[in-house]
């Protein structure tokens, strides 16, 4: 999962949300292209981008530097748009804090009048998070990939040669060669506050396991423009039961050294 690029409005702290479509900024083009030449060597089997036009423009970027997925076809959501901020939005981040200090609550908790709540966030993250598994699942039965045995690599091998999976990819994906490998490998390209409630969600519903690299502290905080995050998540045969979810990374940067952003 990927939050979208800069635009001008984020230097200028100027809160976006849902109402505010503004573009990429000239560097957030180079944080997509960054993004895209560090996922380069990815097989994507699915993308789904939030409909608003700075996600869109990230997309695309990365996508145009795949060696495999040039072509593929995007499906926008509006379950990943960015958290509607109300009568915030268009207005500075500094009015935001204003208004919650007025109101007595932290910033971060507080819903400006006509926002969504945290609440809220996560279940629309809950909801595009259980169609995807759904979607998955049904594709995957319909390939016979969980009665013919392992299906190709390809998919683990090309993950593989970005991140760093180590064990976790192999027990999350069975290992072992009677049983299914990945099934897909899905980007999703979304907002910074929408996938911090998203994240909440995988890590306290769903007992996401985190590399020790990941401290508790960064689960509240926004992931850095392009930020990379990668969830392995594995179902077993009974699919009553909630899948487990590991995750390999989380809000990665190391694509964005070579970036400068521009006066």
């Amino acid at each position: 999962m990927i939050k979208r690029g800069e635009t001008r409005f984020n230097k200028e702290k100027i809160l976006q949300g849902q109402g505010v479509d503004e573009p990429l900024s000239e560097t957030g083009f180079k944080q997509a292209a960054a993004a895209g030449i560090f996922l380069k060597n990815v097989k994507f089997t699915h993308v789904f981008s939030s409909d608003l036009t700075r996600t869109k423009q990230t997309t695309c970027g990365i996508l145009e530097k795949s060696k495999f997925c040039k072509d593929m076809a995007v499906k926008y959501d509006s379950r990943l748009r960015e958290r509607k901020y109300g009568v915030a939005e268009g207005r500075a981040l500094s009015e935001l804090r204003a208004m919650a200090k007025a109101a007595g609550e932290e910033c971060l908790m507080f819903t400006p009048p006509g926002g969504e709540t945290l609440a809220q966030v996560k279940m629309r993250g809950k909801d595009f998070f259980e169609f995807l598994c759904q979607l998955i699942l049904k594709e995957a039965d319909e390939k016979g990939q969980f009665s013919q045995g392992a299906p190709s690599n390809s998919l683990e091998t090309s993950l593989a040669k970005t991140f760093p999976l180590g064990k976790t990819c192999a027990s999350a994906c069975n290992s072992d060669s009677s049983a299914p490998g990945l099934a897909a490998s899905v980007l999703v390209v979304s907002h910074g506050a929408y996938m911090r409630n998203l994240f909440d969600y995988l890590v306290t519903d769903l007992k996401c396991s985190l590399p020790a690299s990941v401290s508790r502290s960064e689960l509240v905080s926004v992931s850095p423009n392009t930020g990379i995050s990668l969830f392995i998540v594995n179902f077993e045969e009974g699919r009553e039961v909630q899948p487990t979810v590991q995750c390999v990374c989380m809000n990665l940067q190391e694509h964005l050294n070579g970036v400068t952003e521009t006066c």
